[in-house]
């Protein structure tokens, strides 16, 4: 019987969906006027070409052949656009952000898998839970987070030493996954006052694996999860459970499996922290981070906050596994990335360790040293443009509304165009990756990492565009109202942990191949496995064993 009313469930959201879609096909748009490349199906329209872990040339390929915009078809002959202009970019995340929300299979995806968090509320919920989460990330609070940022540190050093020193000369490691263990204990101690993990054990535990599988896990299942949100909610958030674990679909039951140990541990995470806040000071000096972690300063500041302005227990608990995910997968990835291409460039990886051991004396660098060292910053910069963790972020019209544009485009009827006429519940593709690497604004070298590019003015072409993004002239982290909020807290971290890691080892490409795949978060693997890894030779550095 509840085989066939999950069956029925499905069909039913499945047929709604049809109707959405063909409603739209059947009238003709203002949209049509837009250039774009022809679709793949008319089943999934482009939407394949863009999600597939392979995505790279279909990327590369907008932003090189159209002039910021472009149409794309989405599944049953629906329209998308696809965007990296930056007015109009502008106008997406800044100026009309209420009027492009995220996308409701994101919000309502975001929402399964971590709850009310801040990944998963919009309009003047995500308002009132931002206002009272932003002091938490000020840069008051980020100087007090450096000395756990190196005691983890040093605990990634030691763990890593024992592993070298076994042998002689270099080892091969998997850099992911010791990235991937900093960063979760990164967010564990600083952020949340729980300790993950040690980085004494050879792997991760099962916690960490299970976050680490998140990324491969989704996108197994990329098509169906922008039907799922969808689906009709009948009776209890039980009811509706056990009619999920019906659906017949192996890498939606990972998924479940891995969001359940996550949901599982932010409220052992948030009982513990609660329960030490409310038996006072002595208790919470006992703790992981002794009270000065942000899971702390948001707690306090949640029970001193107006009745009204109070997020209650499910939103808290959301923000633990919101940070958690977010937090670990974005930064290891990145501090993944950069340590590939430090190794791939071993004269920029050599430079920039002389600029750390001329400044540490071996002592940890604080704050103001740390954010001060142009080098260091110039090849996190050129990492995060070259190679934003996030592709894309996918928002929808929730009105009829005007989009700019920074200069006209040419449409398929041959007249230019100033702007855009974008319809309500018109899906738009904010295009991260291309605005980062697009030649009109960063010059004929912008596929090139080129750290040095930061240590002079940059050209007027990016000064000029004004780019929207809260970061450097970048799209990395977004901009406007729902711009990664810690963005501040992720940087530093890389600052450390790079610090840390040079002047005690040197890496190189291991012999194995490395394949990027696309997914919600860029991740590596062994050729076309699909386990997240970065395996790289390792060894311990020595004041002569490198030259400039």
């Amino acid at each position: 019987m509840s085989g066939y009313l999950s069956q029925g469930v499905v069909v039913l959201g499945i047929a709604w969906l049809l109707w959405k879609y063909l409603k739209r096909t059947l009238t003709r748009s203002t949209l049509d006027n837009i250039p774009g490349p022809p679709p793949e199906s008319f089943r999934l329209g482009n939407l394949r070409q863009l999600l597939n872990r392979h995505a790279w040339p279909m990327y590369e390929y907008l932003t090189d052949s159209y002039q910021g915009v472009a149409r794309l078809a989405g599944p049953l002959g629906g329209r998308m656009l696809y965007v990296f202009d930056p007015v109009a970019l502008h106008s997406i995340i800044v100026k009309d952000q209420y009027v492009y929300e995220e996308a409701a299979w994101f919000i309502k995806s975001n929402r399964l898998n971590f709850g009310p968090g801040l990944l998963a509320t919009l309009g003047d919920h995500h308002k009132k839970q931002r206002k009272l989460l932003n002091p938490v990330f000020s840069v008051a609070h980020m100087r007090r987070m450096v000395p756990i940022f190196n005691k983890v540190g040093h605990q990634l050093q030691k763990g890593i030493e024992e592993r070298v020193v076994r042998t002689q000369g270099s080892v091969e490691l998997d850099m992911l996954s010791w990235m991937g263990r900093t960063a979760l204990e990164l967010i564990g101690q600083a952020g949340l006052g729980y300790s993950f993990d040690p980085l004494v054990a050879d792997s991760a535990d099962e916690f960490g694996v299970a976050i680490k599988a998140f990324q491969p896990a989704t996108m197994q299942i990329n098509i169906l999860r922008r039907i799922l949100p969808y689906l009709p909610e009948i009776g209890s958030p039980w009811f509706n459970r056990k009619i999920l674990e019906l659906i017949p679909h192996k890498g939606l039951q990972k998924l479940k499996s891995i969001v359940d140990k996550l949901h599982e541990r932010a409220v052992f995470i948030y009982k513990e922290k609660k329960d030490a806040i409310e038996r006072g000071d002595e208790a919470i000096s006992h703790k992981v981070g002794e009270g000065r972690d942000l899971m702390s300063i948001l707690l306090q500041a949640n029970m001193a906050a107006e009745e009204e302005e109070k997020l209650p227990e499910e939103e808290l608990i959301g923000q633990v596994a919101t940070f958690t995910f977010a937090a670990m997968d974005t930064t290891s990835n990145a501090l993944a990335t950069t340590l590939s291409l430090l190794a791939e460039h071993p004269h920029v990886q050599e430079k920039l360790r002389r600029e750390i051991i001329a400044v540490s004396n071996g002592e940890d660098l604080d704050y103001d040293v740390l954010v001060s060292l142009p080098y260091l910053d110039a090849v996190c910069r050129e990492t995060l443009r070259l190679h934003p963790p996030v592709t894309t972020v996918f928002r929808e019209s929730r009105q009829d509304a005007v989009l700019p544009l920074s200069r006209p485009i040419t449409g398929v009827d041959g007249a230019p165009m100033n702007d855009i006429f974008v319809p309500k519940d018109t899906t738009v593709i904010v295009g991260i990756l291309s605005s980062n690497r697009n030649k009109a604004i960063w010059g004929d070298d912008a596929l090139e990492w080129k750290p040095e590019r930061w240590l002079s003015s940059l050209p007027s072409s990016v000064t000029e565009a004004k780019i929207p993004g809260i970061y450097s002239n970048l799209m990395t982290f977004l901009g406007g109202g729902r711009a990664c909020i810690g963005f501040k807290f992720s940087q530093l971290e890389m600052k450390v942990i790079l610090c840390l890691l040079l002047t005690k080892f040197t890496f190189a490409p291991s012999d194995k191949p490395i394949v990027w795949n696309l997914s919600g978060i860029r991740f590596p693997t062994v050729g076309e496995d699909t386990k997240p890894a970065l395996p790289m030779r390792v060894g311990l550095y020595k004041e002569d064993s490198v030259s400039v």
